[in-house]
């Protein structure tokens, strides 16, 4: 009898894809943790090629993508498009893009504002040259290339606010609603080289907020926030993942994506709260065509257009201990269910209703190296 070769069919490689945080998890500050470089040797082959989809997902946004591409180069070759910072997901807010809009941060605003695809942009060194008497902050204090002062962003913010983009009019509260706002990281605090976590841009919205509040007597509404935890931000990651996964060959959807972050209010709350967003997508899907198949419809539930057939069918969150969260700090509760009676300082954003639940992880490991192994282990991948 003649022997046939046997094929064995190989791992499925399109099982999953990982979303690394990148402050607290690969580097504090431009200093990188050890872990980072020893983990990536399981995510390259002997080529340098990547073997599974990765996306850098940070809440900065202070520079281009190519210039952060470049600073994690130093660990591992990364392209621009591997990288997403906070404001990446405004390219997806096309109806803003031929308006005139007012952009404040930190970084070379105005080059990644025209990137994203804003056509008309204003600065706040743009409103404060056209406008000098309305800004009264002493310049001659702030040191060069030191980080922008926040009384004039706030100031010249509540003034385009209060009049509806008109600097020559007089504040009037009647322009409410006001314009759009979009607002971009809400991170309270992250990790540096500092010993302690550092204020970060949601603190700037904290005081944009409380400002807008005690001069108008109305709540500041967004348009949309954007960043970790949002949403918005994981449905645009997991779009970036799919395009690194057609970049690999890889012809099936992706299955799971691992987030691993070391921020539980941000990173952990955000994988978390995705996950919660992909299993009621799944449960509507299956309502829908359940009432389809009967004959019946459910007035309450979404078209099916709305979700697409091939999003993944989990977010599992990985938290480590490099950053914000440290094991000899913080103590995270052994069972999820006694975080919703206990007392817990919330640290995300206002307008997010905070549930305790969403900050417990999938997995705590050390480091990223550990998380690595932990998701190779779990999809059955080979370890180098």
């Amino acid at each position: 009898m003649p022997l046939w070769p046997i094929c064995l069919p190989l791992q499925d490689p399109s099982s999953f894809g990982l979303l690394f945080d990148i402050d607290g998890v690969l580097v504090r500050g431009r200093t990188p943790i050890p872990a980072a470089k020893q983990c990536f040797r399981n995510l390259v082959d002997r080529h340098g090629k990547y073997k599974v989809p990765v996306v850098f997902v940070t809440n900065a946004g202070n520079c281009m993508r190519q210039t952060k591409a470049e600073h994690l180069s130093q660990l591992l070759e990364v392209s621009p498009d591997q990288v997403m910072l906070s404001h990446s997901p405004l390219r997806i807010f096309t109806q803003f893009h031929k308006k005139c809009v007012l952009v404040s941060g930190q970084g070379p605003v105005e080059e990644v504002a025209h990137n994203l695809g804003f056509e008309d942009v204003v600065t706040i060194d743009m409103v404060r040259e056209a406008y000098p008497v309305l800004d009264v902050v002493d310049h001659n204090r702030r040191p060069k290339d030191f980080p922008i002062r926040w009384e004039t962003n706030l100031q010249l913010i509540i003034d385009v606010l209060l009049t509806n983009g008109n600097l020559g009019n007089t504040w009037s509260s009647t322009q409410y609603p006001h314009i759009p706002v979009l607002a971009c990281n809400m991170d309270l605090l992250w990790m540096a080289e500092a010993k302690n976590p550092r204020f970060g841009h949601g603190m700037f919205l904290v005081c944009l907020e409380n400002l807008y509040k005690k001069v108008t007597g109305y709540d500041l509404k967004y348009e949309a926030l954007i960043g970790k935890p949002s949403v918005v931000t994981y449905n645009y990651a997991e779009l970036l993942i799919r395009q690194q996964a057609e970049k690999l060959g890889w012809n099936t959807p992706v299955k799971t994506l691992y987030a691993i972050g070391d921020n539980p209010m941000a990173d952990i709350y955000g994988a978390n709260l995705y996950n919660r967003y992909l299993q009621a997508s799944k449960h509507t899907k299956a309502k829908v065509q359940a009432k389809s198949c009967g004959g019946g419809a459910d007035p309450t539930a979404q078209s099916v257009d709305d979700h697409r057939e091939d999003l993944p069918e989990a977010c599992s969150s990985i938290l480590v201990c490099t950053g914000v969260y440290s094991r000899d700090q913080q103590e995270l509760p052994s069972d999820p269910a006694q975080t919703v009676t206990e007392q817990h300082i919330f640290h995300g954003h206002r307008d997010f209703r905070f549930d305790p639940t969403l900050t417990q992880p999938s997995f705590v490991v050390q480091d990223v190296k550990e998380a690595v192994e932990l998701v190779f282990q779990q999809e059955g991948w080979p370890l180098e």
